[in-house]
């Protein structure tokens, strides 16, 4: 029994993307030029991209905080840009959370500190 993947055109898309600004940019850049550099090639590519979107956290029906995940691309995916030696616990845990507070159901975490493009999807 084959598995689809969720929003596998858009991960395609998403990550094609991200080699053509690790391309052009190279590697070892603040993490913000990168999430910068993400939204304007993700526009040419014709998604409609949100930075810094602001979604409120709520506990027992107080609010406590906002979650400000880096990019949504079409209301469908979080990107979160990095630029670490390699992906740990903690940035998936970071993802789940941010899944879980936006009601989405996929994250592409990318890793711009190599020449050669390292990511991760994470799923629930």
């Amino acid at each position: 029994m084959k598995t689809e993947l969720i929003h596998r055109e858009l991960s395609e898309s998403i990550l094609g993307a991200s080699m053509k600004v690790l391309n052009t940019l190279k590697p070892g850049l603040d993490e913000k030029l990168y999430e910068r550099a993400m939204a304007i090639e993700l526009k040419k590519r014709g998604h409609r991209v949100e930075q810094q979107k602001e979604f409120p956290v709520h506990y027992d029906e107080e609010l406590i905080g906002t979650l400000i995940p880096d990019l949504i691309v079409d209301d469908l995916v979080i990107v979160d840009p990095k630029v670490v030696s390699a992906f740990h616990d903690t940035h998936m845990a970071q993802m789940l959370g941010y899944l879980a507070i936006t009601n989405l159901r996929l994250a592409i975490l990318l890793n711009f500190k190599h020449a050669e493009l390292k990511w991760k999807r994470v799923v629930v």
